[in-house]
């Protein structure tokens, strides 16, 4: 009698435990985005916007629900910080749009804590879903400051998402919003994290804000979701952000699905499974296009959407539709370009910072320029997109030796290819890759007086030690980076591309 109340209970514990009906086939669609950064609205030429991006989400909901099956639709983070219609209303418009949309769950990305966490709950409330991060905590009590996960039952299948942020976050955006929070790395966190929700999910989703990088190639940048399927097993499908770049094939690694939508809304990321007698099945993945110029499908803007945007974007026209002056070519803040390579626009700004503060040299962290100025007419608008963080300026005092210290820091461990490598003006170098050292400086035309003190002009975002350059003593200005160049070119008119070439400011034996 006894054997037999025991095997009824193991029975019964056994069923309570497995949600899912056997023998039953779930469809799961998940539609996700990632690194919106502002684009509520579509650009000038017609591609992106959240109206027609609602579209495409209704169409794929009707098709999905009409098989019987379930859509999520999840953002990877970043939502913040690109655009001055949604900088200047705190990106009211764009969590207020994602809430039309449906959004169900959002990570948070690096550039959320471009703001303090009062805004960043603010945002919540306008956006009514949940932010999920598993490694940031207070630093002070030790308590998570947003939920890890977020677990959805649909139709008794049990659908667990979690998030994670890039733990180089206290470098990637400004230090002072998160000076007292602590952000564990990610693997470390999910390493405790995963299998604690495994035994609670049939699928598990790591929604997260850390970077694809092949091979685990991430350079400088904290490790990404490749490192992340590989070091920590049992994650169904990663859904990532950060890097900004498509995955128009999911990459799998260690059995995870790990798919990202590239930038700005450019594409909705789709990817549809099947689940059956406890095995997960990827049945396709792919990224649906939103009005890119190259795409043979134009999708029409929801009438409904966009006429409770508009109002937003014509708020934030009024105030930064102002002519400045025009630009004959353009100048080059293109991500790819302006993280690798010297640019026109990166010695605009630093020399712009530069003669604005009488410095010697000016500085800047390629990551803190977002977008080209160009050909054409310049608007307040145009430069607000290219410096949209704000950052005020400056100065920094070092003698020579420290000064050749400080710039064989930044030749040598501020790689190309990240948001760190420095664009600078008024200072040219000769440095030898094979012992790593400077073997010329000139500042200003000079050789190097290693006695003597220079002034440097830059954001107090990477005196402070952001975007991992060395920490420097330095004065405050008062003086905001977009202002600087509003009033540069002002003074101007004409932006010459032939005024500021590339000189090659460091060259290597």
């Amino acid at each position: 009698m006894k054997l037999t109340f025991i095997t009824l209970c193991f029975l019964f514990l056994s069923q309570a435990t497995l949600a899912y009906t056997k023998g039953k086939n779930y469809k799961l669609t998940i539609l996700h985005t990632n690194d919106h950064h502002g684009r509520f609205w579509p650009n000038k030429e017609g591609e992106l916007g959240m109206a027609a991006r609602a579209t495409i989400i209704q169409n794929i909901r009707q098709e999905v629900e009409k098989s019987g099956g379930h859509v999520l639709l999840l953002d990877a983070g970043d939502v913040n910080t690109g655009v001055p219609q949604s900088d200047l209303q705190d990106a009211e418009p764009d969590f207020k749009g994602m809430a039309l949309l449906g959004y169900d769950v959002m990570a948070l990305g690096n550039h959320e804590f471009d703001n303090n966490l009062a805004t960043i709950k603010k945002q919540r409330e306008w956006a009514g879903f949940p932010f999920v991060s598993a490694n940031i905590y207070h630093k002070k009590s030790k308590t998570r400051v947003f939920p890890s996960h977020v677990m959805k039952k649909l139709d008794n299948l049990k659908v667990t998402i979690f998030g994670l942020t890039t733990e180089d976050t206290p470098f990637k955006s400004n230090p002072r919003n998160s000076q007292d929070l602590k952000f564990v790395p990610v693997v470390e966190e999910a390493k405790k994290l995963v299998p604690v929700l495994r035994k609670k999910s049939d699928v598990l989703i790591a929604l997260t804000h850390i970077g694809h990088y092949v091979d685990e190639s991430h350079g400088a940048d904290a490790p990404g979701d490749v490192t992340l399927a590989r070091q920590v097993n049992g994650i169904d499908v990663i859904v990532g952000g950060h890097t900004q770049k498509p995955l128009f094939q999911p990459d799998i690694q260690n059995g995870s699905i790990i798919v990202q939508a590239a930038e700005w809304g450019k594409y909705v990321g789709r990817v549809d499974l099947e689940f059956l007698d406890g095995k997960l099945t990827l049945k396709e993945a792919k990224l649906i296009p939103v009005n890119l110029k190259d795409s043979t499908v134009k999708t029409e803007a929801d009438a409904y959407v966009e006429s409770l945007l508009r109002p937003f974007k014509e708020k934030g026209d009024a105030s930064l539709l102002i002519n400045l002056g025009s630009a004959d070519e353009e100048f080059v803040g293109k991500r790819d370009i302006v993280r690798s390579q010297e640019t026109n626009l990166g010695n605009l700004v630093t020399l712009a910072n530069k003669l604005k503060l009488q410095t010697d040299i000016g500085v800047l962290n390629s990551g803190g320029l977002r977008d080209s100025i160009y050909p054409g007419k310049v608007t307040y608008e145009s430069v607000l997109t290219v410096l949209p963080f704000g950052s005020e300026l400056v100065i920094a005092e070092l003698s020579g030796s420290e000064l050749m210290v400080y710039l064989e820091y930044l030749v040598f461990n501020l790689s190309a290819g990240s948001g760190s490598f420095p664009q600078m003006s008024g200072v040219k170098i000769l440095a030898s890759r094979e012992t790593k050292k400077l073997l010329e400086v000139k500042v200003n035309d000079q050789k190097i007086d290693l006695t003597k003190k220079y002034s440097i002009a830059l954001p107090e975002f990477i005196a402070g030690g952001g975007d991992k350059y060395p920490k420097l003593t330095y004065r405050k200005t008062g003086f905001v980076d977009a202002d600087i160049l509003k009033d540069f070119i002002l003074e101007r008119k004409l932006l010459k591309s032939s005024e500021f070439l590339i000189q090659g400011y460091v060259k290597f034996e």
